[in-house]
């Protein structure tokens, strides 16, 4: 079991103090009537020194049980340990000490009554100070309990965090290469521009990936690069409308690559042609960035690694523990992202 550290020396001393004075008035052992003033002060040291060894035997005891046994796992063991070594120790101790007390300093018999009340006395002290020593155990191996778990919690969301961090790559390679095998076929020429522009876009991705957070301005330079990655693949049949203030850009914190993911999402469901061209939307609205465009479905669509908006909704979670959300309304799917917002 973990050490626990307790700082109770003043504690102890002034413990000692308290019982070795008050109990061997309320006993009968001492009597300041009949004894002068020097051998009041010895006899009082005398059993001072008789309460700090119960307490301090007593305190190693339960140090001992501390580190040997535990009240989860045993508790009934834990009492018959706790009980019987009080109980044995301070009678041994106080038998001791008060037989020497009558038998060698007052040089009279020994009166077995008086060390039967002062074992009952010590031995009920005994019990209510191990109690509180006991209560303080229970105390701090519940806040050690609840650091760890704290611990263990942080270390499982990061793991989550950083797997979902790496489903990004192969996610928007996948994306990627699929309109690259388009434009191969196409435009081998704008193929050629569309690695370039890729290899700027990835390195975004990369420098931004240990992030938990990212300001607002830099995520839309990022955007706008990745637009016109998608612009050689899909020319004017995409358009981007950004109804922002730049002023904003600066006040917001958003988690790295957010917007892409929902462009890239929106791309990928919709019919992007001449027929049927697709604008996307971003507007600030009430610290959420909200990204709207009409639903043109694709009669087919090629297999999905089905990452996209879930990867997006946990990271979101996760990060800013707040919830994404996204409707449809008059044949148009709205994304709501919600942003931190920095003080001033």
């Amino acid at each position: 079991m973990e050490k626990i550290e307790v700082k109770d020396k003043f504690i102890v001393f002034i413990g000692s103090v308290f019982f070795g004075v008050v109990i061997p008035n309320a006993s009968g052992l001492i009597n300041n009537s009949l004894f002068a003033f020097p051998f009041l002060i010895f006899a009082y040291c005398y059993y001072i020194a008789a309460a700090f060894s119960i307490w301090c035997g007593n305190r190693f005891i339960i140090f001992y049980l501390q580190k040997k046994v535990d009240w989860l796992h045993n508790p009934f063991k834990k009492v018959i340990y706790i009980v019987t070594s009080n109980i044995v120790y301070t009678s041994i101790v106080l038998i001791v000490f008060i037989s020497v007390w009558y038998s060698v300093i007052l040089n009279t018999e020994i009166n077995r009554q008086v060390i039967l009340i002062n074992i009952l006395i010590c031995v009920v002290c005994v019990f209510f100070i191990t109690h509180i020593y006991e209560t303080f155990f229970l105390i701090k191996a519940r806040e050690s309990d609840k650091v760890k778990e704290e611990q263990l919690e942080r270390a499982k969301i990061q793991a989550e965090l950083e797997a979902l961090k790496n489903q990004i790559d192969p996610h928007f390679m996948f994306n990627s290469l699929n309109n690259l095998t388009h434009l191969i076929d196409v435009s081998p020429g704008i193929a050629k521009q569309y690695v370039e522009n890729l290899a700027d876009v990835y390195r975004y991705i990369l420098r931004n990936k240990d992030n938990k957070l990212v300001l607002l301005e830099d995520e839309i330079f990022f955007l706008n690069r990745y637009f016109s990655l998608l612009s050689l693949r899909y020319s004017d049949n995409l358009s981007l409308g950004m109804f922002l203030n730049k002023e904003d850009f600066s006040k917001y914190l958003i988690p790295p690559v957010s917007i892409m993911t929902a462009v890239e999402n929106a791309v990928k469901h919709n019919e992007v042609s001449e027929e049927n061209p697709l604008e996307l939307d971003i507007e600030l609205i009430n610290d959420s960035l909200i990204i709207m465009n009409k639903v043109n479905a694709k009669k087919s669509v090629r297999e999905s690694s089905k990452i996209g908006l879930k990867n997006l909704a946990e990271r979101f979670k996760i990060i800013t523990g707040k919830d994404i959300s996204y409707s449809f309304d008059k044949g148009s799917f709205i994304l709501n992202l919600p942003m931190l917002k920095l003080n001033y």
